[in-house]
């Protein structure tokens, strides 16, 4: 790993611009299937298509390939901000669906003049559309002929592709043996994954250290309380 100058105390928490092109895409069983459909636009099974993944899966990182690769437009499913007539005129985007909130009448109409125009919708989402709190009926019924495809849990291998990517991100390059260290003994989330990389990054530069195994399981110990992280 590059050595860095030690830090104050308190580190400044610069920002991280993530790699999200096609080439720094992850490949692993959990997202497959959901790399396979980006890949196969223009051709999807239907013109809906909604990713849903946890928090960290990597479901913004194929919005942004597939944006790019469509010439999409980002919008939001709110009344007044112009979203029905973007899905008039080409492919569009919604993120966070779930979590950004939508209006049901406009989605509805979103997804209606994708349809009438012959164009594809791509949501991202923390849940399948059946737990939305949709309450419009036409709406429901239009969410229910979409595609939905799921990234599933983070497997070790994708556990260790994500660490090491998140690293990479920080412009830090970590050893496998540790990357194997951290995956056998860390929380099942990609979500936790995320927030141990940018623990221990904090941790090192304000200590002036490279990241180890001994910072790692002190890392770990605090996130799941205290546990044992021993050989």
């Amino acid at each position: 790993m590059t050595s860095r100058k030690t830090a104050e105390q308190l580190p400044l928490a610069f920002g991280h611009d993530p790699a999200t092109g096609r080439d720094d895409l992850l490949i692993a069983e959990p997202v497959n299937a959901a790399v396979a459909m980006i890949d196969a636009w223009p051709h999807w099974p239907a013109p809906v298509v909604v990713i849903a993944g946890p928090v960290g899966s990597g479901k913004s990182h194929l919005a942004a390939i597939w944006r790019e690769r469509a010439g999409a437009r980002l919008i939001e499913a709110k009344a007044g901000e112009g979203a029905e007539e973007a899905a008039e005129h080409g492919p569009v985007l919604i993120e966070d669906a779930d979590r950004a909130g939508f209006d049901d009448r406009t989605l509805f109409h979103i997804i209606n003049n994708v349809r009438q125009h012959g164009h594809t919708l791509l949501i991202t989402s923390r849940l399948w559309p059946m737990s939305w709190p949709v309450e419009l009926p036409d709406l429901r019924s239009r969410l229910k002929a979409a595609t939905v495809v799921e990234i599933g849990e983070p497997d070790d291998e994708l556990l260790s592709q994500v660490i090491v990517k998140l690293f990479a991100d920080r412009q830090l390059f970590v050893d496998e043996k540790l990357v194997a260290y951290i995956v056998a003994r860390m929380e099942r989330s990609l979500e936790a994954a995320q927030t141990l990389v940018e623990r221990l990054d904090r941790l090192a530069l304000a200590r002036g250290s490279r990241i180890t195994r001994t910072l790692a399981q002190e890392v770990l110990g605090e996130m799941v309380g205290g546990g044992d992280f021993g050989e």
